[in-house]
Order: C-alpha cells, then structure tokens, then sequence
C-alpha cells in the first residue's frame, strides 16, 4: 500500500472533522484507517461505519486543537454505499389547478408556417427492451460509484464523451473462470467489499475495456473513462 502524503500521515489515531460535513451522516466525527492511491478509508467513531473518500475531494487539513478539520474540496453527500459529490437539483414548482402554463421571454422571430415533424409511435418490442436496459442499468447502479468512477475511470483524465455500446459475448452466469478462458486473464484484477457485497473487476487495457463482477458473477463493462459500454444480458427461458 503507498503511504499517505502529508498531512494526513500526521492524523495518526486522532479523531476529526470534515467540513463541509458529508450530507446523509449525522455524526461527523471520524478516525483514519487506510489508504490507497486513489482513496482513503475512515470510520465513525459513533456508529463505526467505514467509508472510503476519494482523495481528488480531499483539501487542507488543521491540525489545531480540541479539534482536527479535514478540508473538502466539495460538497458530498453519502449514498448507495458510496461518497459522491451533491447535486443540486432545480424543481420548478407545480402549478396550480386550471392555472395556464407559465409564458416565456424568447426573442422575436418571423412569423413562418411550422414544419410539419411525422411522429412515428417506437413499437412495443423497442419499449421493453428500453425497459429492461432501464432495469440492467439500475443493476449497474447497486455497485458504489465512489468504487467505479474516479476522476476518469483508473485516473484517466479523458473528457466526458457519449459512450459507445458494444456487443460483448458475456452473461449472468458468466464468472471469472469463464470469461478467462474465453479471452484470457486480465492484466489488473482487483476485488472490494461493501456492505456484505463483493465487487471485482477486471481489466483488460488492450481491449479497452473492464469487466465488472458482482459476488463473482458478470454484472458488465466500461471504458477506461468509466462509461457503461455494456450492460448484462438476462437469461431467456
């Protein structure tokens, strides 16, 4: 394991702080625990629930006393198992019953015909394999972000593009001895436990992609920007 960089070889056992507290944990006392090179593990000195924070969000850290403050970088907000960054969402406020819609400011244009657009109703195969990528998605989703995504997939720095999908020949009952010896061992395999769940994934750089595995079996794949490009295919009786 590399060694934490100053300052936070100095916490030692000493309890602190992160401020902004981390949104979604009521007791915002903590002591250090581990590293690695792209996180750190903490605990809850209350509830002794450990959690990993990804360094990218972590700041300056006051050693001053009665009380230590680890610094972050942004507010984060504890969800699904995973530290993330808080999103703020703008709602806009329903409207009353028989009010009109809300008129608004656009700048003048002349007045011509409108384009007649065909509409063209997706037929009810396209919705249900809409539906079920949905749902292959949200499986995708139960794995910790904080995990998955760094900042780029495995520090990679590759801008935020629309991500390509691809056809792997993987399943649901797919596991690491079979997709080894379909396309050989991968050249990085690491394997983390949350919350009673083993994740593994294995990468494989001249492919360009990674295979994710969910208590030892095919959950499916990203890019090295940690883009789903694949999502598990369910087994049809």
């Amino acid at each position: 394991m590399p060694p934490i960089p100053a300052p936070f070889d100095q916490l030692g056992s000493a309890r602190f702080s992160f401020y902004p507290p981390i949104a979604n944990i009521e007791h915002n006392e903590w002591m250090f625990r581990s590293a690695e090179w792209d996180e750190i593990r903490v605990v809850n000195t209350k509830t002794s629930e450990e959690i990993w924070v990804p360094r990218r969000f972590l700041g300056a850290v006051s050693l001053g006393r009665p009380v230590v403050i680890v610094g972050l970088l942004k507010e984060l907000e504890y969800k699904q198992g995973a530290v993330l960054p808080t999103v703020r969402r703008v709602i806009e406020m329903p409207r009353a019953v028989n009010e009109s819609p809300r008129p608004r400011i656009r700048a003048a244009r002349p007045q011509t015909p409108a384009a007649v657009v065909g509409i063209r109703l997706e037929p009810r195969r396209s919705r249900s394999r809409l539906a079920l990528g949905a749902i292959a998605a949200g499986m995708l989703l139960l794995i910790p972000v904080g995990i998955l995504v760094r900042d780029g997939f495995l520090g990679s720095r590759q801008p935020l593009l629309a991500p390509v999908m691809v056809d792997l020949p993987f399943t649901v009952l797919d596991d690491y001895a079979s997709i080894a010896a379909r396309i050989g061992p991968p050249a990085q395999d690491r394997t983390r436990t949350s919350r009673g769940v083993e994740y593994r994934w294995l990468t494989y750089p001249s492919r360009g992609f990674t295979l994710l595995l969910r208590d030892g079996f095919y959950a499916g794949a990203l890019d090295p920007s940690g883009r789903v490009i694949h999502l598990v295919r369910s087994i049809q009786k």
